[in-house]
C-alpha cells in the first residue's frame, strides 16, 4: 500500500490511525490506495500494539434532550473519523449516577472520555489518574482538564440586546439556578444583567424565574408564574430551548401573541426551534465544531498525558426567527 501511494509505510500508519497531521494530497493519496486495494484495518491488533482499546466515552446528563442527543451525533462522527468506537453513558441528572458511569467507564478501560458534566464542582473526576477527560459544555471546578464550549456570558448579552433593540423593556429570565450557583447558569445570568445594565433598565427579581430542570414542562410553569405577576413581561430570555418552547405553549394557552405581546428567545438551537410555531429565535454554537474539537483534544491529551490543559472557545450565532422578529417598535 505504502509502494501504491508512493508514501512511507508510517505515512499510511498516520493516515489509517486518524492523526490530524497529514498532509491534505497525502491523505487522498494513501485513501485512494487503501480503496483500490480493499484495506480492512484489524483494529483489534492495531489498538492492542498501541496499548489502548480504540474506545472513547461520553457522558451526557440526558440523550432524550434534543442538544444532547444533537451533540452525542456530532461526537459519534467526530470519533469515528478517528478510526475509533464510540461509547454513550448519560447521568440521567443525578451527580451520584455520575460518579458511578465514571467509575464504571474506568472499569471498562476507555482510553478517554468526553463529558458534559452536571456538577460545578470536580470531586468525581479528580485524582482519576487512570483516565482522560475533556469537558464539553461546562467545566466544573476544582480540576484542571481540557475544555471546550462557548462564551456565555457573551451570548446571553448578545441575546438580551436584541431583545433590548426590538423596544422590550420587561425583559424575563428563565432558568436561574439557586444560590451558591456556578457554570452555564450563572453565566447565561450574568450576561442577561449585563445587558439591562447596559441599556439601563433595572434588575425586577420577580421576571427572574427558577426552574428545578430545563426541560419543557418547567418553562411553560415558569410563564405561567411570570403571567401572574402584577406587570407582566414583553420579552423572556430563556437559558435553553426547551425552556422556550414551554413558555411558547404557555403563552399561546393564554391567548398571547408572540412576538406582538411577549418575544422569546431560546439558547442551544436544537432542530426543533425552526420548527415550533412561532419559530424560535435562538443561541446557535456550532455542535460540530464543539465535537471535532473535543475529540481532537482528548486523542492529543492520550498520545501527551501531562501537557498542559487547553480551552477552546467556539463561536456562536443568533438565529433571529418569528418568536422575537416584529411586535414593538
Amino acid at each position: 500500500m505504502a509502494n501504491l501511494a508512493e508514501v512511507s509505510p508510517k505515512t499510511v500508519s498516520n493516515v489509517v490511525n486518524g492523526y490530524v497531521h497529514v498532509s491534505p494530497v497525502t491523505r487522498k493519496r494513501v485513501q485512494r490506495a487503501i480503496q483500490e486495494l480493499d484495506f480492512r484495518p484489524n483494529r483489534s491488533a492495531r489498538n492492542l500494539r498501541r496499548g489502548s482499546t480504540g474506545i472513547i466515552g461520553i457522558i451526557v446528563p440526558e440523550l432524550p434532550m434534543s442538544y444532547f442527543a444533537e451533540l452525542s451525533r456530532q461526537l459519534l462522527m467526530a470519533v469515528e473519523e478517528h478510526g475509533r468506537t464510540l461509547l454513550i453513558e448519560q447521568t440521567l441528572g443525578d451527580r451520584r449516577r455520575e460518579e458511578a458511569v465514571i467509575d464504571h467507564l474506568g472499569d471498562r478501560f476507555v482510553d478517554g472520555v468526553v463529558v458534559s458534566p452536571l456538577a460545578p464542582h470536580g470531586r468525581a473526576f479528580a485524582g482519576r489518574a487512570d483516565m482522560r477527560f475533556v469537558f464539553i459544555g461546562e467545566r466544573p471546578s476544582g480540576c484542571s482538564a481540557d475544555y471546550v464550549g462557548i462564551d456565555n456570558v457573551a451570548a446571553a448579552r448578545e441575546a438580551v440586546t436584541h431583545l433590548v433593540r426590538g423596544g422590550r423593556r420587561r425583559i424575563a429570565a428563565i432558568g436561574i439556578q439557586p444560590e451558591p450557583c456556578t457554570g452555564t447558569p450563572l453565566l447565561r445570568h450574568t450576561g442577561y444583567r449585563q445587558a439591562l445594565a447596559a441599556a439601563g433598565l433595572p434588575v425586577d427579581s420577580r421576571l427572574e424565574k427558577g426552574t428545578a430542570r430545563y426541560h419543557l414542562r418547567e418553562g411553560a410553569q415558569a410563564m405561567r408564574s411570570l403571567l401572574e405577576e402584577p406587570d407582566a413581561p414583553d420579552a423572556v430570555f430563556c437559558f435553553n430551548d426547551a425552556l422556550a418552547l414551554g413558555a411558547l405553549r404557555t403563552l399561546h394557552e393564554r391567548g398571547l401573541r408572540v412576538p406582538d405581546d411577549v418575544a422569546v428567545m431560546g439558547f442551544d438551537d436544537f432542530e426543533a426551534a425552526e420548527f415550533s410555531t412561532p419559530n424560535l429565535s435562538s443561541v446557535a454554537s456550532d455542535k460540530a465544531a464543539m465535537a471535532r474539537s473535543a475529540v481532537r483534544l482528548l486523542l492529543e491529551r492520550i498520545d501527551v498525558p501531562d501537557r498542559p490543559a487547553r480551552e477552546i472557545l467556539i463561536g456562536h450565532t443568533l438565529r433571529i426567527r418569528e418568536s422575537t422578529e416584529g411586535g414593538l417598535s
